[in-house]
C-alpha cells in the first residue's frame, strides 16, 4: 500500500515522539459501527476521536468531497455528542470557528471541501496564528490521483495557508487496519492544539454511505474531563500563567524599582496579578482583561507621549513587564525601543515574539514576584511613592479631560414651583437629545457591559477612542489584534457569544454579546448575519454600528496631510451609503437607530431584541 502521507515528513508534521500512530493509543469507550465505506468510516473514528479529547463544537460548510464528514458531524450532533454549527460561506465560518476558539479555549474544527472553499479560510487562519488561537482546518481533498490533471475543483491544498500554519496530508482512506489509529493521532493532534492546524484528508468515490446511529457509541463514550478545565482557563482571560513553568523568572520587587506593567491583547488577568504583587504602575489595553484594579493608569498615551506633563516620570522608568499584545498606540513600543529600558516580555503574544525595534532584552513563560519585604522601610517607600505618583498623573489627567455631564437636579424636579420643575425637565431633555459622538458611544457601550456579558472590538476609531477613555472594569474583552484587520469581526463575534452563551461558564450564558464596530467592518462581514438557519440556536447580540459612512480611521494618519483631498477621499475614506435598516432586516435581524444619548442608552440596556443592529450615525470629523 503507498505511503499514507503526501508529504512524508511535512515541515509542520509534528509526529509524536516513539514512531508510528500505533503507538499512540487511547480506544474509543465504545466500539464503532463499521460501513465499509472508507471515507464514512474514516470520518467516524477521526470525529469520535476528537470528541473523546474535548472538542465540543464542529463548524460544517456544505460540500461534496467533505459530505462524510459532514454527516458524521450531523450524526454526533443528534446524539448529543457536539454542537454543530453550518456556515454557508467558508470566510465567515472560519472567523466563526476563530471566536468560538478564542472565548473557550477549546480547538474548534472547521470542515470544508476542496477548491476555493480551503482557501477562503485563510484570512481566519492567519490570524489564529498571529493570536495563537486554537482554529482547526479539516479540508477534503481529491485523491492523488486527480490531482495536477486539471480535475473540478482540485488544486494543490497541504500548505496554502504558508509556512507557519502546521499542516498535514493525509491520502484517501481505503479500509485498511492502520487507517482507525491513524484518525486517532489526527484527533489528538488537532484537540491538542495551541495555534492553528490544517489536516487535509483527501476521499475518493464513493465519497460517503449512510452514517449509522451512534446512540449506543454515545451513551458509553465519555469526553475528555479537560473540556471543562480549557473553558475554565479561558473564561478568565486567556489563563493565569504558570508559576511552576520552565521558564520561570523570579523578581524581587525590591529590585525592580521604577517599573512599569504593560497588558496588552489578550493579556488577562495575570497582569493585574504582578502589578499588584509588585506595587507597580498598570498599563492596561482595553483588550487586555487585565484593566481594572488600583494599580491602573488610564491616561498613558499622554503621560508616556513626546508633551508628557509630567517627563519626569516617563523619563524615570527603568523596566516594563509586558503581557499580551500591544496594538493601540505607538506610545508603548516607542518607550520598549528606548535604550534605557529593561523590556521582558512575559508568556505568549501570538505567533511570533512582540519585540518592538529588537528592543526586548528577554522573553520568559511567566514570572514570580517577591514583594518587597515588609522590613525593607526604604524600598516599600521608594515603591508607594512610585506608584501613587503614577495613579495621581494618570487621575489628574482623566478628571480634566471628562466631560461634563450635568447632574440630574434632583431637589429641582421636587420643587412646588412649576417654573422651577420645567427648567428641571428642560435640563434633563437637552441631555437625552445630546447628539451622539465616538466618545460618548465607546463610554455608553463600555458601560452597558459587565463581567457576565463579552464585548468584541472592530479594527477602527472606535477601538482607540474607547481605550482612550473608560475606566477600569473586569470584563472579557474580545479583538481580533493579531492582525488588526477589519475581515471576519461579525463572525468573530458569533462565534464568541455561542462559546460563551452555549454550554459557557453559567454566569456568561444570561449575558449578552456586543461588538462595537464601524460601518465598514460591517460591510465587510455583511453575509455573516444570517444565523439562526435550519433551526440552528442563535444567541444574544448587539452589533453597534458607528456610522460615519467610510473609513475614518485614515483621517488621523500622516497621509491625510500629504494626499489630495479627493485622492484620499475616494481611496481611503472610501464613503459608503447603504440602507442598514434594510441590511438587517434582510438578515432577519432587529435594527433601531441612535442618534441621541438617551436612544444609545435605551438601546442598549433594552433586552427586547435577541439580535439587533443598533446604528449609530456620528460625524467624520
Amino acid at each position: 500500500m503507498p505511503d499514507r502521507h503526501a508529504d512524508p515528513e511535512p515541515p509542520h508534521s509534528q509526529r509524536p515522539a516513539g514512531g508510528d500512530a500505533s503507538a499512540v493509543s487511547t480506544p474509543v469507550p465504545a466500539s464503532l459501527p463499521r460501513t465499509g465505506n472508507p471515507a464514512t468510516d474514516f470520518s467516524l473514528d477521526f470525529l469520535a476521536q476528537l470528541v473523546q479529547r474535548g472538542v465540543t463544537d464542529l463548524v460544517v460548510c456544505p460540500g461534496s468531497r467533505s459530505q462524510a464528514l459532514s454527516l458524521v458531524a450531523a450524526e454526533l450532533e443528534r446524539v448529543g455528542a457536539v454542537r454543530l454549527h453550518v456556515r454557508i460561506d467558508e470566510r465567515s465560518a472560519g472567523f466563526f470557528a476563530l471566536g468560538l476558539a478564542a472565548e473557550t479555549g477549546r480547538a474548534v474544527p472547521v470542515i470544508t471541501t476542496s477548491g476555493t472553499a480551503v482557501a477562503n479560510l485563510l484570512p481566519a487562519m492567519l490570524e489564529a496564528f498571529h493570536a495563537t488561537v486554537p482554529l482547526v482546518a479539516v479540508t477534503a481533498d481529491r485523491p492523488e490521483e486527480l490531482l495536477g490533471i486539471g480535475a473540478n475543483q482540485a488544486t494543490t491544498q497541504p500548505g496554502i495557508f504558508g509556512p507557519n500554519v502546521p499542516h498535514e496530508a493525509v491520502q484517501a482512506p481505503v479500509g485498511a487496519p492502520d487507517e482507525a489509529p491513524l484518525a486517532e493521532r489526527l484527533a489528538i493532534r488537532a484537540a491538542d492544539t495551541r495555534g492553528p492546524l490544517h489536516l487535509n484528508l483527501a476521499f475518493r468515490d464513493p465519497l460517503s454511505v449512510a452514517v449509522p446511529e451512534l446512540d449506543e457509541w454515545a451513551a458509553a463514550a465519555a469526553p475528555d474531563d479537560r473540556a471543562a478545565a480549557d473553558h475554565d482557563r479561558a473564561a478568565t482571560g486567556q489563563g493565569d500563567a504558570p508559576t511552576d513553568a520552565a521558564d520561570t523568572f523570579d523578581i524581587e520587587a525590591a529590585d525592580w524599582p521604577r517599573t512599569l506593567v504593560i497588558a496588552g491583547a489578550a493579556a488577562g488577568p495575570e497582569a493585574e496579578k504582578v502589578a499588584h504583587e509588585g506595587g507597580w504602575p498598570l498599563i492596561a489595553e482595553a483588550t487586555s482583561g487585565s484593566r481594572y484594579g488600583r494599580n491602573l493608569v488610564l491616561a498613558y498615551r499622554q503621560l508616556l507621549g513626546a508633551t508628557s506633563p509630567r517627563p519626569d516620570l516617563r523619563d524615570a522608568i527603568e523596566r516594563v513587564l509586558v503581557f499580551g499584545h500591544p496594538t493601540l498606540s505607538r506610545e508603548i513600543p516607542q518607550l520598549i525601543a528606548r535604550d534605557d529600558v529593561h523590556a521582558v516580555v512575559v508568556g505568549p503574544t501570538g505567533g511570533e515574539p512582540y519585540n518592538p525595534a529588537h528592543a526586548v532584552a528577554a522573553h520568559v513563560d511567566a514570572v514570580r514576584v517577591h514583594p518587597v519585604p515588609p522590613a525593607d522601610a526604604d524600598a516599600r517607600t521608594e515603591s508607594r511613592a512610585w506608584l501613587r505618583e503614577w495613579v495621581l498623573a494618570s487621575r489628574a489627567l482623566v478628571e480634566a479631560d471628562a466631560e461634563q455631564t450635568p447632574a440630574p437636579d434632583i431637589e429641582a424636579s421636587r420643587s412646588s414651583d412649576t417654573a422651577v420643575r420645567g427648567r428641571f425637565a428642560k435640563q434633563e431633555l437637552a441631555v437625552a437629545r445630546t447628539k451622539v459622538d465616538r466618545r460618548m458611544l465607546a463610554e455608553a457601550v463600555w458601560s452597558a457591559t459587565w463581567p457576565h456579558d463579552r464585548l468584541v472590538l472592530g479594527a477602527s476609531t472606535l477601538i482607540r477612542s474607547l481605550d482612550a477613555h473608560v475606566a477600569g472594569k473586569p470584563i472579557r474583552v474580545h479583538a481580533n489584534r493579531g492582525l488588526a484587520g477589519i475581515d471576519g469581526t461579525i463572525a468573530t463575534t458569533l462565534g464568541v457569544a455561542v462559546g460563551s452563551q452555549l454550554g459557557g461558564p453559567v454566569s456568561a450564558q444570561g449575558g449578552v454579546t456586543r461588538a462595537l464596530i464601524g460601518d465598514l467592518t460591517l460591510l465587510h462581514d455583511a453575509s455573516s448575519l444570517l444565523v439562526g438557519q435550519g433551526g440552528e440556536w442563535a444567541p444574544r447580540v448587539q452589533l453597534i454600528v458607528g456610522n460615519d459612512g467610510g473609513g475614518t480611521i485614515f483621517d488621523d494618519l500622516e497621509v491625510a496631510r500629504t494626499a489630495a483631498v479627493e485622492a484620499h477621499t475616494r481611496v481611503l475614506y472610501t464613503p459608503t451609503r447603504v440602507d442598514l435598516e434594510a441590511l438587517a432586516t434582510a438578515y432577519g435581524w432587529s435594527y433601531c437607530r441612535a442618534e441621541t444619548r438617551a436612544d444609545l442608552q435605551g438601546a442598549l440596556v433594552s433586552r427586547e431584541h435577541e439580535r439587533i443592529l443598533i446604528d449609530v450615525p456620528l460625524p467624520r470629523g
